[in-house]
């Protein structure tokens, strides 16, 4: 004999059919305080990038000027907050700790752009190749740095002159390509990625966690008579260096951990 249901178990079959709220429309829940301290947690590339395609409000949260600054050439409303059309105006306006995203198309200009607070500059392109950072004669440098900062998916440019001048910090280059004029003058040349003499630079020492040096990886450097001029300590990773007047290729599979 079939038993009769009870009370309970009809309840359980109508929750059943109604189911559960999906996570999507768990989190959506949230506020968008909450969200945004969420998306904090992201890489920018991707992960923070591919929120932003969720839906309108994701976008608006993902792409806020309190998660990342962009630079957009192309830009015509220049009230739109957080958005930049030169890297200078970006890195003046950044808070230490900030991401600045350089959008792709185009060259943008760069000169002697001093960093001098942490920041992480990105490329927003899918390979470094698609955001390049030009920097034309009678500059030292592309761009020079004096605090702990990051450089990632980008390619820096120099007609003549250091893509990279690094003078204190930890500097992290990452996925990046660097080029210089491919035949300068043999007394002319200049490193392309180059640290500032001892006398020019504090004895390197550790504060916050970190220590003075760089660190490069997974980038390609192109160009010139020398490829490194360091003082401080170096760490190379997976970088491939070309030298264009004698067309050979240097490998480098070298870690030298940062004191």
């Amino acid at each position: 004999m079939a038993e009769t249901p009870t009370m309970e178990d009809n309840k359980q079959r109508k929750w059943k059919r109604k189911g559960t709220p999906s996570s999507s429309a768990r989190i959506n829940n949230l506020d968008d305080g909450c969200l945004m301290h969420i998306f904090s947690f992201l890489s920018p590339i991707p992960d923070r990038y591919n929120t932003a395609l969720v839906c309108h409000r994701w976008r608006y949260l993902a792409c806020h000027p309190r998660l990342w600054l962009r630079v957009e050439r192309s830009i015509k409303d220049l009230s739109e907050s957080g958005v930049f059309p030169t890297v200078e105006a970006a890195v003046a306006a950044a808070r230490p700790g900030d991401t600045i995203l350089i959008a792709t198309g185009g060259v943008h200009s760069v000169s002697n752009i001093q960093i001098t607070k942490p920041l992480c500059l990105i490329g927003g392109g899918e390979l470094p190749e698609e955001t390049t950072l030009f920097c034309s004669r009678g500059s030292e440098s592309a761009l020079e740095f004096l605090c702990t900062s990051k450089l990632s998916n980008l390619t820096v440019k120099a007609e003549l002159g250091c893509c990279l001048l690094h003078r204190k910090g930890r500097l992290i280059i990452d996925g990046c390509v660097l080029q210089c004029e491919s035949n300068p003058l043999d007394y002319l040349s200049c490193p392309i990625v180059c640290t500032a003499s001892p006398d020019k630079l504090s004895s390197s020492s550790v504060k916050g966690g970190y220590a003075d040096g760089v660190s490069v990886s997974q980038t390609r450097i192109e160009g010139g008579a020398k490829a490194i001029l360091t003082s401080e300590d170096l760490a190379l990773r997976h970088v491939r260096v070309i030298y264009a007047r004698t067309a050979l290729f240097f490998w480098f599979d070298v870690e030298h951990k940062l004191q």
